[in-house]
């Protein structure tokens, strides 16, 4: 069994596609005509995008993340964390940590994208002593 994909439920697949794109680099890999499903092209796994208004037609009942007090996060990983990071806030992002550097090695930043879902920016964790 793989990691096949992500979905982040958000009111505007189309806003959050275009975020995306803006904040991290990432290309629409598909968008459906009815704006309720859109997928980025972000390596092997896909990040997805479902609206919370289909989920309600079909019985759900999505919650909108709160940024303030996240319950899960994306992490992506980049060579630059620094520059990754100003890159987000240019795109409309919202800082919740600055660069820090771990203790294992790791740099690592967090924003909160439009939506209050969390991202992890952050270079891989380095097993080294």
């Amino acid at each position: 069994m793989q990691l096949g994909y992500t979905i982040l439920y958000v009111d505007d697949v189309g806003a959050a596609l275009a975020f995306y794109e803006r904040a991290f680099g990432f290309a629409t890999r598909f968008a459906h005509e009815s704006g309720d499903w859109g997928e980025l092209d972000t390596g092997a796994t896909t990040l997805a995008f479902c609206s919370r208004a289909l989920l309600r037609q079909q019985g759900k009942t999505p919650a909108a993340p709160n940024p303030d007090s996240p319950s899960a996060e994306i992490a992506l990983v980049a060579d630059d964390v620094p520059g990754a990071l100003a890159r987000a806030l240019q795109a409309g992002a919202s800082l919740k940590q600055p660069v820090e550097h771990m203790p294992w090695g790791q740099t690592v930043a967090y924003v909160a994208d439009p939506e209050g879902f969390w991202v992890e920016l952050c270079t891989p964790v380095s097993l080294a002593a």
